[in-house]
């Protein structure tokens, strides 16, 4: 039995909680495209290392016969912390949005 390497992908990225937003946005793709990937029942190495990186996960162990030896060892986890920091940027104004709403509403009430 052939493996399904977008229904591989699809689980590990709603496994651990990341967005298809989001995952989008990083690959520079729309998000039909993302799941266009999810239907796929082969990717290409290139799509499945980089969705690695943007989700922090080391995909050689689902598919061993993209990654070499030598990759296996250095896996690089910049993208993630890239993300990291652009997520809380996000969460700065977004808490500042909020704080505005709060004081909008209050000044209507009075």
């Amino acid at each position: 039995m052939q493996k399904h390497h977008g229904q591989i992908v699809e689980t590990l990225i709603r496994k651990k909680g990341f967005s298809i937003t989001a995952l989008a946005h990083h690959s520079d793709v729309s998000r039909s495209m993302v799941y266009q990937w999810f239907n796929k029942e082969k990717l290409n190495a290139e799509i499945i290392q980089r969705i690695g990186r943007i989700i922090d996960h080391d995909f050689s162990q689902e598919f061993p016969e993209y990654f070499s030896k030598q990759t296996n060892n250095v896996y690089d986890h910049r993208s993630r912390e890239v993300l990291r920091s652009n997520q809380s940027r996000v969460n700065v104004w977004k808490d500042k949005y909020i704080n505005l709403l709060e004081q909008y509403v209050q000044l209507l009430s009075e």
